[in-house]
């Protein structure tokens, strides 16, 4: 067995606050990627560029946020999810093995709420796996056909015989998602009380790590002060057991 660190973070894309008071995180948020110490880092809310950003915050990072935030030696995959007027975010995957193929698909459920997944493969210890980062909108019903969207993604572009991991922002705090992809065989952690949201207060879970073909080891979510600062999300951190590669 290898065992793989794999870690959900919406970043609120590196800002805090609001108005002429928001600050800048990002750079605190590279430091906390850092100590997330994950195999697999997987992030939404990822600012490529951001024409005013960088006009208001002197330190507003030259590279995409994505590049910033990847520890020395990880591979930064990064795909676009929403145009705004200003620039542009999206989902990214940190990897610290190398990245054999990657994708994207448009989850898009109306117009109001550009979505969408981030798909890669990655191997470790010469094992193939899958990993897909995906936000989901913020209506219910958009959410039912977006599961719907993704099983049949995972369906058509994922061996069934592969191990997969789908991590992200569900938006969901209710048992919609579990039950949904629970039907094909993605399980998360069973009796797990891991609260991400709001991050200075964390009341409900919005974040999950779900796998098919991996053994779940141990969850944890990350406490201090300080990850209450940075997003309005905590990250979530899932260790597995792989059944492929060395040991």
């Amino acid at each position: 067995m290898t065992l793989i660190r794999v870690a959900t973070y919406n970043i609120h894309k590196g800002v805090q606050g609001i108005g002429p008071r928001r600050r800048l995180e990002i750079h605190n948020l590279g430091h906390a990627v850092e100590q997330l110490d994950s195999d697999i880092v997987c992030l939404q809310e990822v600012r490529k560029v951001h024409r005013g950003e960088a006009r208001f915050f002197e330190h507003w990072p030259e590279l995409p946020q994505a590049d910033f935030l990847a520890p020395e030696g990880y591979e930064a995959i990064y795909r676009t999810n929403a145009i705004t007027r200003h620039g542009e975010h999206g989902n990214a995957m940190l990897s610290r093995w190398p990245v054999v193929t990657h994708q994207h698909e448009d989850m898009s459920d109306h117009r109001f709420e550009q979505r969408g997944l981030l798909h890669s493969e990655v191997m470790v210890h010469g094992c193939s796996v899958h990993v897909l980062v995906v936000h989901l909108g913020l209506i219910r019903a958009s959410r039912v056909r977006q599961l719907i969207q993704l099983k049949q993604f995972i369906a058509r572009e994922v061996p069934e015989d592969a191990p997969l991991i789908v991590a992200g922002d569900f938006n969901d705090w209710g048992t919609l998602v579990q039950k949904s992809l629970g039907g094909v065989g993605l399980l998360a952690f069973e009796n797990a009380q891991a609260l991400t949201f709001p991050s200075r207060l964390p009341l409900v879970q919005l974040d999950h790590i779900f796998a098919r073909g991996l053994t779940p080891v141990g969850l944890l979510v990350p406490s201090g002060s300080i990850w209450g600062r940075m997003s309005d999300h905590l990250p979530l951190i899932a260790e597995f057991d792989l059944p492929c590669g060395a040991s």
